[in-house]
C-alpha cells in the first residue's frame, strides 16, 4: 500500500475527534471552510443599502434587513447545511458530485431518474467554476477597497493592487497549501475575533439594534416594501454565500469540528459584525459607502486593510482548491478528459494542483476585476451561481433522505418544500441581476456543463463502437491455436475499459505481429461512485488460463489510479514491473456526425480527446515500456 493510500484508506471520519486534536481541526477549518462566508461582511450590508438594488436607510429598513440576515444564516447554514445536508456524507466526502453520486446510488432501478440526478449534480459542480472565478475577484477587491477610506488619494491604485495580489495568489498554487495552511487558521481566528470586536463596539452604542433578531421585522420589511424588499433578498443572500463550502469541505475535517466552529465562533462573530454595521448606519447614514471599514477607528484602518486582504486571499484559496477537487472528481467519474493533476503533498491526497484549471481561473478572475472594476459591480454577478447551487443541493438531498435514510414522503417532502421556499426566494431575488453580471457565472456553467456532457456522451458512443468489435476470449484462444502463433517470453499488460472479452489492442497486435506473450495481463480500472475504496477491495484477480489473467482495479473518485503501485502489490500475480510491456489502445476520432452525436459536437469531442493527458502520465505507467496501437473511429 502506498503512503498516500494508507493515509486515506479510511478517509471518512469514523472516530469522533476529541481534545487537542478536535481543537486543531476546528482551528484549521476556520481558514479552509469558513474563509468565503467570513469575508461577506466586506460588502453584504453595503449592497443592501448602497447597491443598485438597495433600500433607503431608515430604522425600519435596517431592522428588517438585519432580521433577514439573522434568519437567513440560521435557516440556510444552521438548519439546511449543518443539521440536514451534512448528514449526507459519501464515505466522509461532501460536495455536489459526491451528493449526486450518493443520491444516484439509490436509483439503479430507475436509470432515467438516475441520469437526471447526475445531470443536476453535474450542473451544480459546473456552477462552482464560475464561483471559483468570482470569489477571488470580489473578495480581494472588497478588501483593497478599504483604501478609499484609509487613504482616499490612493483609490486609483485599487484595481492594479488587486490584479497583482491575484497574480501572486494563482502563481503560488504550484507550491501547494501545506506551508501556508499552517497560518490560515490563526489568521482566520484573528479575523473573526476582529469582526466580533468591531461589531460589539458599535452595538454598545446602540444596543436596541439587537431587537432585530425578531422575525416580525423581517416579515414587516418584506410585506411593507413589496417588490423592492423582494429584490433586496438578492443582496441579503450575500451573507450566506460560501455556506456551500461547509458541505463541500466536510471530507477534510469531519462534521463535528465544522459544527462546533460555526456555533461557537463564526456565527456569533458574523452576526455581531452585521448588527454592528446596522448600528453604525443608524447613527451615521453617510457611512453606507463602506460600512465595514467605517466601523473601525482611524488608527486601525491600515492594519484592518492588511488583515482583510489576508482573509480574502485565504477565502480565495479555498475556492480555488475546491475547483481543483471538482476537476479531479469529474475526471475520475468520466465527465472530464484526463488533465495533469499534481500532488503538492506526499501525505495529503486532497492537496492537488491542476495547472490547466489554475491558469484559466487566473485569466478569468483578472478579466472580471478589469471588466467590473469594483466589488459592488461584481456583487450582481456573485449571487446567482451560489443560489442555483443551493437549489440543486436541496433537490438532491431529498432523494438521499427519501431513499437512503428511509424518511417518509411527508417528512422528506415537507422539509424539502420548506428549504426550497427559502432557496427559490433567494434565487428569484438574484434573477433580476442576470443582466447586470449574473449572466457570467451562468454562461461559464453552461460551457463547462456542455464540455462535460459532450465528453461523457462521446466516450459512451466510442465505447459502443468498440464493443461491437470485441472478440470473446474463447474465440481469441481458437484463433491463436489455428494461427500457430508464437508465445514470446515476457509479460504484456493490456489496458482495457472492458472487463469482458479480448482488448482490441491485443487483437490488433496479434493480427499484425502473430505473437502473444507468455503472460498476458488484462487490466481494467473502474471508478466507483464513492470517494474511496478500501484497500482490501482494491483489486480482483481472475485466472483465465492459457497464461492470461484479468485484473479489475477499483478506485474512488477522490483517488488517483497508479498502475505501477497496483502491479507491485503482493496480491497481484505479475512479475516485476520492469519486465512488463504495456499496450494501450489509442482511438483517433473522426468528427463526421451521424453516429448519435452532431458533427459540431463530435468535433468538440475530438478536440477534447486530442488535448487529454496521455494515459502513461495519468495512470503512472512507465513511459519507456509502452506501445500504443492506434485505430480510427468515426463519430
Amino acid at each position: 500500500m502506498s503512503e498516500r493510500e494508507s493515509a486515506h484508506g479510511g478517509h471518512a471520519h469514523d472516530k469522533t475527534p476529541t481534545g487537542k486534536y478536535l481543537a486543531a481541526l476546528c482551528l484549521a477549518s476556520l481558514g479552509v471552510v469558513f474563509g468565503d462566508i467570513g469575508t461577506s461582511p466586506l460588502y453584504a450590508i453595503r449592497e443592501c443599502f448602497h447597491g443598485s438594488h438597495s433600500v433607503p436607510i431608515n430604522q425600519a429598513n435596517i431592522y428588517g434587513v438585519l432580521s433577514l440576515v439573522f434568519w437567513s444564516m440560521n435557516i440556510v447554514i444552521t438548519l439546511k447545511y449543518l443539521a440536514y445536508v451534512m448528514r449526507a456524507d459519501n464515505r466522509g466526502e461532501g460536495g455536489e458530485l459526491a451528493l449526486a453520486a450518493l443520491a444516484a446510488q439509490q436509483e439503479d432501478h430507475r436509470p432515467k431518474l438516475k441520469r437526471l440526478i447526475m445531470m443536476f449534480g453535474l450542473f451544480g459542480a459546473a456552477l462552482l467554476y464560475g464561483d471559483g472565478m468570482i470569489t477571488p475577484a470580489i473578495s480581494v477587491l472588497g478588501a483593497v477597497e478599504g483604501l478609499q477610506v484609509a487613504a482616499p488619494s490612493l483609490s486609483h491604485y485599487i484595481v492594479p493592487i488587486t490584479v497583482v495580489i491575484l497574480i501572486l495568489l494563482f502563481s503560488f498554487q504550484r507550491r501547494g497549501t501545506a506551508g501556508v495552511g499552517a497560518v490560515f487558521g490563526p489568521i482566520s481566528l484573528v479575523w473573526f475575533s476582529v469582526l466580533a470586536l468591531l461589531g460589539i463596539m458599535q452595538i454598545a452604542q446602540h444596543p436596541a439594534i439587537l431587537a432585530a433578531v425578531s422575525p416580525t421585522y423581517a416579515l414587516a420589511f418584506l410585506l411593507g416594501s413589496k417588490h423592492i424588499g423582494f429584490i433586496v433578498m438578492g443582496s441579503v443572500f450575500l451573507v450566506v454565500t460560501g455556506g456551500e463550502a461547509l458541505y463541500a469541505d466536510m471530507g477534510h475535517f469531519g462534521a463535528k469540528p465544522i459544527r462546533l466552529t460555526w456555533f461557537f465562533l463564526v456565527l456569533p462573530a458574523l452576526l455581531l459584525n452585521y448588527f454592528g454595521q446596522g448600528a453604525l448606519l443608524l447613527a451615521n447614514p453617510e457611512a453606507v459607502e463602506n460600512p465595514f471599514y467605517n466601523m473601525a477607528p482611524a488608527w486601525a484602518l491600515l492594519p484592518l486593510l492588511l488583515l482583510a486582504t489576508c482573509a480574502t486571499v485565504i477565502a480565495s484559496q479555498a475556492v480555488i482548491s475546491g475547483a481543483f477537487s471538482i476537476t479531479r472528481q469529474a475526471t475520475m467519474l468520466g465527465y472530464w478528459p484526463r488533465m495533469p493533476i499534481l500532488h503538492t503533498s506526499e501525505k495529503e491526497i486532497g492537496q492537488i494542483y491542476v495547472p490547466t484549471i489554475n491558469w484559466i481561473l487566473m485569466v478569468a478572475t483578472i478579466g472580471l476585476v478589469l471588466g467590473f472594476g469594483s466589488s459592488a459591480n461584481l456583487a450582481a454577478a456573485y449571487g446567482i451561481a451560489v443560489a442555483t447551487t443551493m437549489v440543486i443541493t436541496t433537490i438532491l438531498a431529498y432523494f438521499v433522505a427519501r431513499h437512503r435514510w428511509g424518511w417518509s414522503r411527508w417528512a422528506s417532502g415537507g422539509l424539502t418544500l420548506l428549504l426550497l421556499s427559502v432557496d427559490l426566494t433567494f434565487f428569484s431575488g438574484n434573477v433580476v441581476k442576470i443582466s447586470q453580471g449574473g449572466w457570467f457565472p451562468l454562461t461559464i456553467a453552461a460551457i463547462v456543463f456542455l464540455l462535460m456532457t459532450t465528453w461523457k456522451k462521446g466516450r459512451m458512443l466510442l465505447w459502443e463502437q468498440i464493443k461491437e468489435t470485441i472478440v470473446p476470449l474463447e474465440e481469441f484462444y481458437r484463433r491463436m491455436k489455428d494461427d500457430h502463433s508464437r508465445r514470446v517470453p515476457g509479460t504484456a499488460v493490456f489496458m482495457t475499459s472492458n472487463s469482458q472479452g479480448t482488448p482490441p489492442a491485443l487483437v490488433h497486435n496479434f493480427l499484425h505481429n502473430h505473437v502473444v506473450h507468455k503472460q498476458v495481463v488484462l487490466l481494467t480500472i473502474v471508478t466507483e461512485e464513492q470517494p474511496y475504496v478500501e484497500n482490501a477491495q482494491r483489486v480482483k484477480v481472475e485466472e483465465l488460463g492459457h497464461g492470461f489473467v484479468r485484473l479489475v482495479a477499483h478506485y474512488g473518485f477522490m483517488e488517483d489510479p497508479d498502475v505501477q503501485d497496483l502491479l507491485s502489490r503482493k496480491d497481484t500475480p505479475t512479475p516485476p514491473i520492469t519486465s512488463a510491456t504495456f499496450f494501450l489502445g489509442n482511438e483517433i476520432v473522426l468528427a463526421e456526425g451521424g453516429h448519435g452525436m452532431g458533427r459540431w459536437r463530435a468535433w468538440l469531442f475530438s478536440i477534447l480527446s486530442q488535448n487529454a493527458v496521455r494515459p502513461t502520465a495519468f495512470f503512472n505507467i512507465p513511459k519507456d515500456r509502452v506501445m500504443e496501437i492506434s485505430s480510427q473511429i468515426s463519430l
